[in-house]
């Protein structure tokens, strides 16, 4: 058997592995861009093979591919969705920015094996399976299917755990009250529950910012073919797909409603990746409050207790780091660097296209994969199992002179201050210093710093 077979396209005759099921476009991409090991991301293979599916549904109903066609593509297209014949797309991110030819090597894969499986030639990757199509709108059609199911399966119900996981952390640790930090210096008191009470709002926050993006990413640009006009498409083809997509998916994709707009423009993505940034921001200060509060155990903060989950030094015995803090930091920063790159691979939406629209699908997807693993794996290896060290807690309140704020109504704050600062000069309590100053006696004293009324 010959190690190779020819494929001809209008630039003449290539050479394809004969063990691959792709024709001469997707040899060309992987020749002419041997760039960098980042491939298609799997969620965007995924998303396409349902849009291949849908497009050829549509078109069957509209008369302009026959039924047998239809079926030998949703064939294909079904068994991609089950993870097969993956391997079969292995081109880079950095190929043409409209992702061309990652859409006809889903063309070419699905006409070989369409045929295949037909048991005749029935399929063409243009004129077929291409049909009332363009790269120009399927890509960012696909790309928006990705990021709209990738949010709601994976990033969505991760941030939920975690919400939850605090939640029950507030219940457990009512009426724990702890000595508050401004500044990195010590403030007033206030419960450890209403403290992780901002934690949990903080991702409720990012939630609820995330979940207004999704109507604009839920907006499809099929249709639009070459430059937003929708040559050689059937009227209403876009509102099919939609409903076709639906009853698929359980998501309401809608087609975008100036399809110019869904071409050049990808304000969508921009929206997503920030709220992406600012989840990664939230999740960059939750961390690293917990690694400091667990800074120690004897000569740091140590507040708090957190799952010892591996050793943490090749050197020193017994040391055990905040290494799910660690984790979730990194990704938060790359985020953060993936949503500088998608704001400026947006603003190239030149004349009727965006062609930076594969790095802004690659950036996007890891983004998600990344806060999706890490937010999962932080709330089951940190947060469950994290506890209060309530002895440390209550010595760090009783020490802090930042108590004396209570007293302000009652000496005043010029008193208030020199007696802290007589205290933290003198190496003294707060207590000592205002019976040695005479402002108020032990009795009044105790009266009036109470952490409790300071609540």
């Amino acid at each position: 058997m010959s190690e190779y077979r020819i494929e001809e396209d209008v630039l003449g005759k290539v050479k394809v592995p004969a063990d691959k099921y792709w024709k001469s476009q997707t040899q060309r991409s992987l020749e002419n861009f041997p760039i960098g090991k980042e491939t298609m991301p799997k969620s965007l293979l995924y998303a396409f093979s349902l849009l291949k599916e849908a497009c050829a549904k549509a078109n069957a109903s509209y008369g302009k591919i026959t039924q047998e066609q239809c079926d030998a593509i949703c064939h294909v297209c079904q068994q991609i969705q089950e993870g097969q014949y993956l391997d079969q797309f292995p081109l880079h991110i950095w190929q043409t920015g409209s992702g061309t030819q990652t859409n006809m090597n889903f063309n070419e894969v699905i006409t070989t094996l369409g045929n295949l499986w037909a048991h005749a030639t029935i399929l063409h990757p243009n004129d077929t399976v291409n049909c009332s199509q363009s790269s120009n709108d399927t890509f960012p059609t696909a790309l928006h299917m990705m990021l709209a199911q990738k949010t709601r399966e994976e990033l969505l119900p991760a941030c939920q755990k975690m919400v939850d996981q605090l939640q029950k952390l507030e219940k457990e640790n009512e009426g724990i009250i702890k000595i508050g930090r401004t500044h990195l210096q010590d403030a007033t008191p206030l419960y450890f529950s209403q403290e992780l009470s901002g934690y949990r709002s903080m991702i409720e926050h990012s939630m609820r910012q995330i979940q207004e993006c999704l109507p604009f990413v839920d907006e499809l640009a099929i249709g639009a073919t070459a430059v937003g006009t929708g040559i050689n498409c059937p009227k209403d083809f876009d509102e099919k797909i939609c409903a076709i997509l639906k009853e698929k998916t359980g998501i309401d994709f809608k087609p975008d409603p100036n399809k110019f707009h869904a071409l050049t423009s990808k304000d969508a993505c921009v929206m997503l990746s920030g709220a992406l940034k600012g989840l990664a921001c939230n999740c960059m200060k939750i961390a690293n409050d917990i690694r400091w509060l667990a800074s120690g155990p004897r000569c740091g903060i140590h507040e708090i207790e957190i799952p010892s989950n591996e050793p943490g030094s090749s050197i020193m015995p017994g040391k055990v780091n905040p290494t799910q803090c660690e984790a979730l930091t990194m990704v938060a920063v790359q985020v953060m660097g993936n949503d500088t790159t998608v704001g400026i691979a947006a603003s190239q939406g030149n004349f009727e296209l965006n062609v930076f629209m594969p790095v802004i699908a690659y950036n996007l997807d890891q983004s998600l994969q990344l806060l999706s693993d890490a937010i999962d794996s932080f709330t089951k290896r940190c947060l469950v199992g994290l506890k209060a060290d309530q002895k440390t807690m209550d010595e760090n309140l009783h020490h802090s002179l930042m108590l004396v704020t209570c007293l302000n109504p009652v000496i005043g704050y010029e008193k208030a201050g020199k007696a802290s600062q007589y205290a933290y000069h003198h190496n003294c309590s707060l207590k000592e210093a205002i019976l040695h100053l005479g402002y108020l006696s032990e009795e009044e004293f105790d009266r009036y710093v109470d952490p409790k009324k300071m609540l």
